[in-house]
């Protein structure tokens, strides 16, 4: 089987890179890139195809626990490592994104930023964007986690929270690891309890953003706050 380096030169994955940019390329010619180097009668793109159809895409690629990924062929515990780093500085700078954004005029930023903070995410999560009276943001935290099914949500921690960033307005978000973005009747109450809560001290709730595996959900959109 022919090795990488024996291919011509355009159509080599990290060549094409340099010469074309990223989004030219596959998922599986990206992965090659990590990768470097194949095994015995598998190149790197073999094994960034075997992975990517093992965990059923780029996605569960990259959310998969390291304790298993450290097992898979071509990765092992350094590279297993470097592919967390990886989504870490994908999700950091998703983030810095947000914080230079105008978070009015650019809901996209904000729905991004989530969508790969906490799609495919075990449990439900609780997160709270905070923006100061220009709706930039200050801080993304995340306030409660709970079971497959969902969260326990305390007003009373969002304001606290809300008071210590000196926020003027929040964005709510939450995932459904069921992977379906549909809100339910629970997500329209704890919303409007939040807002009456953080009424109370000039807090706005613009939105709150529920993620699911593919789409982003806007209450606001909806017409639900």
């Amino acid at each position: 089987m022919a090795r990488i380096t024996d291919w011509p030169l355009a159509e080599r994955p990290r060549e094409k890179l340099l010469a074309r940019g990223a989004d030219l390329l596959s998922d599986a010619e990206l992965i090659a890139i990590f990768l470097r180097t194949g095994t015995r009668g598998s190149s790197a793109l073999d094994l960034a195809h075997a992975l990517l159809s093992r965990w059923q895409g780029v996605g569960g690629l990259l959310d998969a626990p390291v304790r298993d990924l450290v097992n898979e062929p071509g990765l092992g515990p350094a590279k297993a490592a470097q592919l967390k780093a990886a989504l870490a500085l994908a999700e950091r700078h998703a983030l810095d994104v947000l914080r230079r954004a105008d978070t009015l005029t650019s809901p996209a930023h904000c729905a991004r930023f989530l969508r790969i903070r906490l799609r495919r995410r075990e449990r439900e999560v609780f997160g709270v964007v905070f923006l100061d009276s220009q709706h930039r943001v200050i801080e993304y935290e995340e306030l409660f986690q709970g079971t497959i099914d969902g969260t326990s949500v305390y007003p009373r921690e969002v304001v606290r929270a809300a008071l210590r960033h000196n926020a003027a307005a929040v964005i709510l978000a939450h995932n459904h690891p069921s992977g379906v973005a549909e809100p339910s009747q629970a997500d329209v109450r704890i919303t409007e309890r939040l807002r009456q809560a953080l009424a109370l001290i000039d807090v706005r709730v613009l939105d709150h953003l529920v993620v699911g595996d593919q789409d982003v959900v806007s209450l606001a959109e909806r017409g639900m706050l």
